[in-house]
């Protein structure tokens, strides 16, 4: 028996989500571009052109006056890429070649980096963070040795919304290319999934702007509003996205970068069209109104005993009993907990004031 589809969820309870409702035109460009893909451009040249504008957006957001890149299936694509590169141009540039190949990265960075290590037979190599969650300096320095092809810094980690010391770790970059007699050096990959489309509106510095940044990996289907899957890797030579690339005999384009041969030209269409009706004004009242909700949920929930983690940018984590947690989760309240169990809500563009006062009057009644 044939059964109906049924509808995807409402927004109305998500709180833990990092992906939210798309801008109204993304999702009209989408529709209109769902038969194309971007993976043969010399099929679907309006798709590849909208790509073209996508990465000069996605440049302008980050810094990059001439970037190189392409709209990925999200961070997760993004971050496999840019060790990959990364591992590629060591293996391919360098007067010694590392033996076994490794990453450096904070205890925070994102778990897409274990799959990144699995996959490319890399590596990975994780250091504490500070006590604000940030990653601690020292410890990538230590940490990095004549066999680390890249350093990894988060400009916005999933967990609790923090920025690490991005210039800093272009210094320890740095000092290991000096330290070589060939001057070989790791690449400096920044990941901004999250963050990247609030970051311009801090003093954060966490882009090509900032530091000698190589790569950076930042989400338009996340605060950029553009539909799933929307994902963006920049990089700032074209080598590195060269040392990407494989002959595409059957295609008409010689040879392709991406991991993933079919994309989506429905999320580079999104992309553009989000960007173009939200940079930078609409995202600027984005963050704005994220943030102000963020700090009015850490107060109402710290004036009500719990332990709250400051927010950074607009994240909560809060110390909130595991029988309240689950009795959020019976009235629907989509909420998730930290690595150290704590209550975790994402003030993203589609959570609002009321929304909120909603979930405090809920651990109100069920305190």
């Amino acid at each position: 028996m044939q059964q109906a589809v049924p509808e995807p969820q409402s927004f109305r309870r998500v709180l833990s989500s990092m992906c939210t409702e798309p801008h109204p035109a993304a999702r009209e460009a989408a529709v209109r571009f769902l038969a194309t893909n971007p993976g043969d451009p010399g099929t679907y040249g309006a798709a590849a052109e909208l790509e073209a504008r996508a990465v000069d957006a996605l440049g302008e957001l980050a810094g990059l006056a001439d970037p190189h890149g392409y709209v990925t299936s999200g961070g997760t694509e993004a971050n496999i890429q840019a060790v990959r590169a990364a591992r590629n141009r060591a293996r391919d540039e360098w007067t010694s070649p590392p033996e076994s190949p490794n990453v450096v990265a904070p205890e925070s960075a994102h778990f897409s980096f274990a799959k990144a290590a699995d996959v490319l037979g890399v590596d990975l190599l994780t250091v504490p963070t500070d006590g604000d969650g940030r990653a601690d300096v020292d410890a990538v320095r230590a940490a990095v040795g004549d066999d680390t092809v890249a350093v990894v810094g988060v400009a916005g980690s999933t967990e609790y919304g923090r920025v690490d010391p991005i210039p800093d770790l272009a210094g320890v970059v740095e000092a290991a290319g000096e330290s070589t007699p060939g001057g070989d050096r790791p690449l400096l990959h920044v990941d901004a999934a999250w963050g990247g489309f609030y970051l311009p509106f801090t003093d954060h510095e966490w882009c090509f702007e900032h530091a000698p940044v190589d790569t950076l990996t930042v989400d338009p289907h996340k605060l950029g509003q553009a539909p799933v899957p929307a994902g963006g890797l920049l990089a700032r030579d074209r080598a590195t996205l060269d040392a990407l690339a494989v002959e595409t005999p059957y295609l008409e384009s010689t040879s392709q970068a991406t991991l993933t041969g079919t994309r989506s030209g429905a999320g580079v269409a999104g992309t553009v069209a989000a960007f173009d009706e939200l940079w930078p004004a609409g995202y600027r009242e984005a963050y704005e109104t994220a943030t102000a909700n963020a700090s009015w949920l850490a107060d109402a929930l710290d004036d009500r005993g719990f332990d709250v983690v400051e927010p950074d940018l607009p994240l909560v984590a809060a110390d909130v009993p595991e029988s309240v947690f689950e009795a959020l989760r019976k009235r629907e309240w989509r909420i998730s907990r930290t690595g150290r169990d704590e209550l975790r809500v994402v003030c993203m563009p589609h959570v609002t004031r009321r929304m909120l006062r909603e979930f405090v009057a809920d651990v109100d009644d069920l305190r």
